[in-house]
């Protein structure tokens, strides 16, 4: 196989945030309701995070909390870090089905393999720490190093730095498609837990589980991103 480059998202790609996601969230606004921060009986928006999961948190803080001052959002923002990481390291998450064995197949294939996440450093590591990931990822960055906040510059990063000519960008989400078309790369979809099919559509190809990743790479290794029409010849 000529050198390929994958470069994965980590929430609802890698990693079924979904496990953590909602006990996080509910003791982060318990934590707000203590502090008369938020209404005692006033639902926590887990189904709004559900609908914009994979942005910056900063934007899911100014969505969640609109009529907050920026200080309460940050506050917000420590305590949910701190509870995502606590339950992770408590064995509550998960990655998905196969996710160890597929890192392990690209890598035995010459496949260098990268993870760009709009999650925080902290938390990113927490993961790749509790799941071993650096046995198979080259670098885990996060959208913290990148002042535009988004996930195209980030990927544009990792290009830069590892010289990668030829590659994939794998997410379920909006951002990660258009980081690897803004970048030449291919861009696969994962219809997973917070997957959009209008988003989806707009992917070269779409998988339905992590799996596929084995029979598709030695394809799209020998092709160009240049859409669903010479992917789906393959």
């Amino acid at each position: 196989m000529q050198s390929f480059s994958i470069i994965f998202d980590m929430d609802g790609t890698l990693f079924q945030t979904d496990r953590i996601l909602e006990i996080s969230l509910e003791e982060t606004f318990e934590y707000l309701r203590s502090r008369d921060l938020w209404g005692k009986e006033v639902p926590s928006p887990i189904e709004t995070y559900r609908a914009i999961m994979g942005v910056p948190l900063p934007q899911v803080w100014e969505t969640l909390l609109p009529e907050h001052t920026d200080e309460v959002r940050m506050e917000a923002d420590r305590h949910f870090l701190q509870t995502l990481i606590a339950n992770i390291e408590k064995g509550k998450g998960a990655l998905y089905a196969g996710t160890s064995e597929v890192l392990a197949y690209l890598k035995e294939n010459g496949v260098s393999v990268y993870i760009a996440s709009n999650g925080l450093q902290l938390y990113l590591a927490a993961i790749v720490r509790c799941y071993g990931l650096d046995a198979w990822v080259t670098e885990t960055f996060s959208i913290e190093q990148i002042d535009s906040l988004d996930k195209a510059d980030l990927v544009r990063s990792i290009i830069e730095k590892y010289g990668i000519e030829k590659g994939a960008v794998v997410g379920d989400r909006l951002s990660d498609i258009r980081a690897a078309q803004a970048n030449g790369l291919f861009a696969i979809g994962c219809r997973f837990d917070f997957a959009r099919e209008e988003e989806l559509a707009q992917a070269d190809i779409v998988i339905d589980h992590l799996r596929e990743l084995k029979t598709l790479i030695h394809q799209i290794s020998l092709s160009s991103p240049s859409g669903r029409n010479i992917l789906g010849t393959l």
